[in-house]
């Protein structure tokens, strides 16, 4: 893969700097037929475009990096300046020493040596050095452009991705926090049955075997299908009526398709578990009702308890679950979630809306 992605490279830059030689002579000299050039002329073409193509990766690979990047600015300019006056002088001589200047006899328009030419470095050719210049800028410039484009985007992905991997890192720890919350609340209703050896306590250690090969298996997933997680919540409020009363009324129930939607993991839980952590009394009457309702791709979760009075029923008590819940779903559902907590006539309602898609 990435011998590949190295000779795309390599295409990339062949061709590109195919395109820019080639261009202006296409562009100004449409008719190619009409148009001769000299030895010299033509020595001096490709002296040129190699030294841009030389100064071209001079500039990107060691001069950007080494001195502009670090902000040696001082040395960086001098490397520029020093560069254009090598590329006006040396290819010139360079191409001098290939093939001589020459001029067009004018009676058959054909080159022939310049009897002004006394073989010397002397150069008169304000024009081409004028030309040379400002095609030595281009390259200058587009090099640069490119160069500061290509370090801006890689830090901009790089950003990106010490950013998920943060967010990742914060899902991790909020989903290690959930699971000893649920754990503690759901052992200390076991020990309870335990302590008075109740013929319910085998049975509720083989659920809570259900639910934590549920939290082991299924939670290391972003998403999980929405029927597991009916099932989960099935199990908890099954571990949990051992301890209820003929005076708890209990209603759990799903609507809509819940078997092709998938949702992060452990969200409605934390709800579920205040409602009864919250909504349970033992000497009067108290109510749980739980839904969840599946519309194309939304789903609605509503729970809806009494509010038992009690020292320890303050809103701070519900906090490490439920702020967890909130702060995943900032960020696994940026923009894509709904979620109130209202408290009226003394009953307690939660209603959560999700997008899935």
């Amino acid at each position: 893969m990435r011998n590949n992605k190295k000779i795309v490279t390599v295409i990339a830059h062949v061709t590109a700097w195919i395109c820019f030689f080639t261009l202006p002579y296409l562009v100004f000299f449409p008719r190619l037929r009409e148009f001769s050039m000299s030895n010299h002329q033509l020595a001096s073409m490709i002296c040129n475009n190699v030294f841009l193509v030389l100064f071209y990766y001079l500039n990107t690979l060691v001069l950007i990096p080494r001195l502009l990047v670090k902000e040696k600015w001082f040395w960086y300019v001098f490397s520029i300046i020093a560069s254009l006056l090598f590329f006006l002088i040396v290819p010139q001589q360079i191409a001098t020493l290939i093939a001589e200047p020459e001029v067009i006899n004018p009676q058959n328009r054909r080159f022939i040596p310049n009897p002004a030419f006394q073989g010397t470095f002397k150069r008169h050719r304000p024009l081409a050095d004028g030309y040379s210049t400002v095609l030595f800028l281009l390259i200058f410039t587009v090099g640069t452009c490119i160069s500061v484009i290509q370090r801006w985007l890689k830090t901009e992905q790089h950003r990106k991705e010490t950013e998920n991997e943060k967010l990742n890192t914060e899902l991790s720890f909020l989903k290690s926090q959930v699971n000893p919350h649920f754990f503690f609340n759901t052992l200390n209703n076991i020990y309870s049955l335990a302590i008075v050896r109740s013929e319910e306590t085998a049975p509720a250690v083989m659920k809570l075997s259900s639910i934590m090969r549920y939290i082991l298996t299924e939670t290391q997933r972003d998403l999980v299908p929405l029927r597991n997680e009916v099932d989960f919540i099935h199990n908890f409020i099954d571990l949990q009526k051992v301890r209820l009363t003929d005076k708890v009324t209990l209603h759990f129930s799903t609507e809509g398709d819940i078997d092709t939607l998938v949702v992060a993991p452990l969200l409605f839980i934390p709800f579920v578990e205040n409602a009864f952590k919250y909504g349970v009394s033992t000497k009067g009457s108290s109510s749980i009702d739980i839904k969840i309702k599946t519309d194309s791709h939304t789903i609605f979760f509503t729970s809806v308890n009494y509010i038992v009075a009690s020292e320890n029923n303050l809103m701070e008590n519900t906090g490490i679950g439920i702020n967890n819940v909130k702060r995943r779903l900032e960020l696994m559902y940026p923009g894509k979630h709904h979620l109130t907590t209202t408290e009226k006539d003394n009953f307690y309602t939660v209603y959560l809306e999700i997008v899935t898609t």
